[in-house]
C-alpha cells in the first residue's frame, strides 16, 4: 500500500473508508456520465506531491514569494504544451475550475452590462453560459439561442437575426449536453458581421480537440477557448484559457490578481503531465475511440426504439429522452441504472416541460468507459442493459440479475489510477 494511504487507514479510518468505497464503486460499475473520467496515475502522483506545500502568487518570472525555481519550471511546461497542442498563441492554466475560467475571460474582456450571445441552458448551454441563476446571468446581458424543433440542430439564421438585433459583444459557442459537433465557420460569419468576440467553452470537447478527433476553433480564426482539463483530458480538476495573443494581457490580469490568488502548483503539474500525454498516439487514438463508441451506443439504442435528442451524436454525448422511450423521467431512470451499477445524470432537454430535479431525460458519454478499454462492441451490450432496466424499472428480480451481469463484465477492464 502506498505510504501516504497507509498513513490515513490509520489516522483517519473514516476518510480512508469513504475513499476505498469510492474506489470500490469505480471499479465495478460503468462510468456513462460524459463529464467524468479515469485520469491517469501520473496525474494522481503529482496531485498529491510536494507542490501542495507551494505558494506560486503570480506568473513565471513574476512571483510574490521566493523559491519558484520548479514551479516555474511546471507552469512554463504547462503552457508550453498547451500552445502546442491546441495549437494557440496563448495558454492560462491557473484557473481553479470550468466557472473561473469562464468569469475570467467575460470579466477581462468585457464590461458589466455587455451582451453575450451564449446557448441556452435547456438546449445544451452551461450555467456559466449566463443562466439567470448564476452571477455571471446578472452581470452581463446574456441573449439566449436555441436548437431548431426539426432535428435539435443550432438555427443560425435565427441566431445571425439574434445578433444583428442585440449586437453582442461577444459569441460563445460551446455547450454540455449538446450532442453535435460545432459549425466554428458559421459562428465566426455571425460574429465578424457585428464585430463580436470569438469564444468558444470546450470544457467537454477539449481532449477531443486535443486529439485532433474534432475540430479546433483556432484553425476557424476563433479568439478564445476555454475548457476544463478532467473531462475528455483525463487530466485534474482545473481549467486553462486559450486564446490569442491581443487577448493574453487582460486575460491573465483577470485571472490573476482579478479573480485568484496563488494557483494550486499539484493541479498545474497534473495539467502538464495532461498535455504531454496529449501530445502522443496512443491519446489520439483514444479520441477517436470515444467517438467511435459514442456512435455505436447511439446506433445501438437507437436500433431498441430509444429516442435520442437530435437523433444521434456527433460527438462522445447522447440525450436519452427517456420520457418519449420509457416513459420514465430523467430521475427515475437515473436511479434505476444506478440500481444496475451504470452510471448517469438526469438531464433537461430542449424545453422540457419538467423540471430540473425530474427532468425528461439522461446525459451519457463514453469517455470513462474508453478509457477502460471498452470497445464498440461493449457499446451495443451496454445498450441491451440499459434498455433491459429502463423497461422493468421496479422488477427487483431483473434489475440484480442485470447489476450482476454488469459487475462480471467490468471485471475484464482495468481502471486507470487504480488497478
Amino acid at each position: 500500500m502506498d505510504s501516504h494511504l497507509a498513513a490515513l487507514e490509520a489516522n483517519d479510518p473514516d476518510v480512508f473508508a469513504a475513499l476505498k468505497g469510492e474506489e470500490a464503486r469505480q471499479k465495478a460499475g460503468i462510468e456513462l456520465i460524459p463529464s467524468e473520467n479515469y485520469t491517469y496515475p501520473e496525474v494522481l502522483a503529482a496531485l498529491g506531491s510536494v507542490f501542495t506545500n507551494k505558494y506560486s502568487e503570480g506568473y513565471p518570472g513574476r512571483r510574490y514569494y521566493g523559491g519558484q525555481t520548479y514551479t516555474d519550471t511546471i507552469e512554463n511546461l504547462a503552457r508550453d504544451r498547451a500552445k502546442e497542442v491546441f495549437r494557440c498563441e496563448h495558454a492560462n492554466v491557473q484557473p481553479l475550475s470550468g466557472s473561473a475560467m469562464n468569469q475570467a475571460v467575460y470579466l477581462g474582456l468585457l464590461e458589466p452590462g455587455d451582451t453575450i450571445l451564449a446557448m441556452d441552458l435547456s438546449h445544451g448551454g452551461h450555467l456559466t453560459h449566463g443562466a439567470p441563476v448564476s452571477h455571471m446571468g446578472k452581470l452581463f446581458n446574456f441573449v439566449r439561442y436555441v436548437t431548431g424543433p426539426v432535428d435539435g440542430s443550432i438555427d443560425f439564421d435565427a441566431l445571425r437575426a439574434s445578433a444583428l438585433e442585440h449586437k453582442p459583444k461577444m459569441i460563445l459557442c460551446g455547450y454540455t449536453s449538446y450532442p453535435r459537433d460545432i459549425d466554428y465557420a458559421a459562428f465566426k460569419a455571425v460574429a465578424d458581421e457585428v464585430g463580436a468576440i470569438t469564444m468558444t467553452d470546450a470544457s467537454h470537447f477539449g481532449g477531443l480537440v486535443a486529439g485532433n478527433a474534432m475540430a479546433n476553433p483556432f484553425d476557424h480564426g476563433f479568439d478564445v477557448v476555454t475548457t476544463t482539463t478532467h473531462k475528455s483530458l483525463r487530466g485534474p480538476r482545473g481549467g486553462m484559457v486559450l486564446s490569442r495573443k491581443p487577448f493574453a494581457g487582460k486575460i491573465d490580469k483577470s485571472v490573476f490578481p482579478g479573480l485568484q490568488g496563488g494557483p494550486h502548483m499539484n493541479a498545474v503539474a497534473a495539467i502538464a503531465i495532461t498535455l504531454g500525454k496529449a501530445q502522443t498516439e496512443s491519446f489520439r487514438q483514444y479520441a477517436r475511440d470515444v467517438l467511435t463508441n459514442a456512435k455505436a451506443l447511439a446506433n445501438a439504442l437507437l436500433g431498441a426504439q430509444a429516442s435520442l435528442v437530435t437523433g444521434g451524436t456527433d460527438n462522445h454525448i447522447l440525450v436519452l429522452d427517456t420520457v418519449k422511450s420509457f416513459g420514465l423521467d430523467g430521475r427515475k431512470a437515473e436511479e434505476t441504472l444506478d440500481a444496475v451499477s451504470i452510471t448517469t445524470n438526469k438531464q433537461i432537454i430542449p424545453d422540457d416541460p419538467n423540471p430540473p430535479l425530474r427532468p425528461s431525460g439522461i446525459r451519457v458519454g463514453t469517455p470513462a468507459a474508453t478509457a477502460r478499454g471498452m470497445t464498440a462492441d461493449d457499446m451495443e451490450r451496454l445498450a441491451v442493459w440499459m434498455v433491459r432496466a429502463l423497461q422493468a424499472p421496479d422488477d427487483a428480480s431483473r434489475l440484480a440479475e442485470i447489476d450482476a451481469e454488469v459487475r462480471a463484465f467490468c471485471e475484464q477492464f482495468p481502471v486507470p489510477g487504480i488497478d
